[in-house]
């Protein structure tokens, strides 16, 4: 069962015509990479697939939801309870300790502050922080602030994860290790995960890898 279709999704910016009538199906479960060139349209797809960016034409479901039927209000709402993004940069919060940083998607959703803290710690316990809960990201390595961005990704037990090259600022232990975890979290919880990456490693561990070429995919 599919839980996020993007049929003949179009982007253009000016005169660029970036995205091209793209299709995407991802089943519930399934990590699919997005490979390619820089400039192909990778970026772009997966922030209209993340609600982040409207296409111009097209249209994305999630599960079930039709995307473009939400209004502002209810789309972010939509985005936080569905949705969980991780990217290169971590953007973790300097003055927020590694638990409070996991906390913030719950917060943002309004649920009590013990019970979020409760979840966020076990997540951070199942991803192999237990003794840094309380270390802010300038006392964690790449690799374990890295892991912070998951676990918060992870909060609201979203239908869907989204990884705009996750690993491009790690070194290769760190990166081996980040693509075992997200292989992980799909084997133990069922994970949904698509990935932009340069990486041709966490490429070909993923169940399908997709190839972008001047905004089509042309390998699938």
């Amino acid at each position: 069962m599919s839980i996020l279709s993007g049929r003949n999704l179009h982007k253009r910016y000016d005169q660029l015509h970036v995205l091209k009538g793209v299709d995407i199906e991802v089943e519930r479960g399934e990590i699919v990479a997005i490979a390619g060139k820089s400039g192909a349209g990778k970026s772009t797809l997966l922030h209209i697939l993340g609600t982040l960016d409207p296409p111009d034409e097209g249209e994305v479901i999630i599960a079930g939801t039709r995307v473009r039927d939400l209004g502002t209000r209810s789309l972010a709402h939509f985005r936080n309870a569905r949705i969980g993004f991780v990217f290169q940069f971590h953007h973790l919060l300097n003055e927020f300790t590694a638990l409070e940083n996991v906390c913030i998607p719950a917060m943002i959703r309004g649920e009590r502050k013990a019970k979020a803290q409760v979840r966020a710690s076990d997540l951070l316990s199942y991803l192999g922080l237990r003794d840094r809960l309380d270390h802010k990201p300038a006392e964690l390595s790449g690799g374990e602030q890295q892991r912070v961005a998951v676990a918060r990704a992870l909060m609201n037990q979203p239908d869907l994860i989204l990884a705009d090259e996750p690993t491009g600022n790690l070194d290769t232990e760190n990166s081996e290790e980040i693509h075992a975890l997200f292989v992980q979290l799909r084997d133990d919880f069922g994970q949904t995960f698509i990935i932009v990456t340069h990486n041709e490693q966490l490429a070909d561990m993923s169940d399908r890898k997709l190839v972008m070429q001047d905004g089509v995919f042309i390998d699938t």
